[in-house]
């Protein structure tokens, strides 16, 4: 079994930073990808950002230069450093992992139960 567990959200005004955390447990072969979503209030999940096992990032335009993905790949965790947040990046942000629990499993997707970051003053 695996979770993933996210931490790291809150209230912050216009221009402020934070950094979400997002560590996944259980019984983990390897991890693919790591990412990012959100969903504000009446709107659909949207992509954040994503890193890959090499490294790799890609992020949706609306946050490219204020939001940086990383990884802790000891500890199995990953990061989302929010800079300049503004409050149309308020939302439910949920963490996601393309895992495979043994070698010879495909990998699955994983979610987090998300973390609420709200963007006002």
């Amino acid at each position: 079994q695996v979770q993933l567990v996210e931490s790291g959200g809150g209230l912050v005004q216009p221009g402020g930073s934070l950094r979400l955390s997002c560590a996944a447990s259980g019984s983990i072969f390897s991890t693919n990808a790591m990412a990012w979503y959100r969903q504000a209030p009446g709107k659909q999940r949207e992509f954040v950002a994503v890193i890959t096992s090499g490294g790799t990032t890609n992020y949706v335009d609306s946050v490219k230069g204020r939001f940086t993905i990383s990884t802790d790949n000891a500890k199995n965790t990953v990061y989302l450093q929010m800079n300049s947040l503004r409050p149309e990046d308020t939302a439910v942000y949920y963490c996601n992992a393309n895992i495979k629990v043994r070698s010879y499993s495909p990998v699955s997707s994983y979610w987090g139960q998300g973390t609420q970051v709200t963007v006002s003053s």
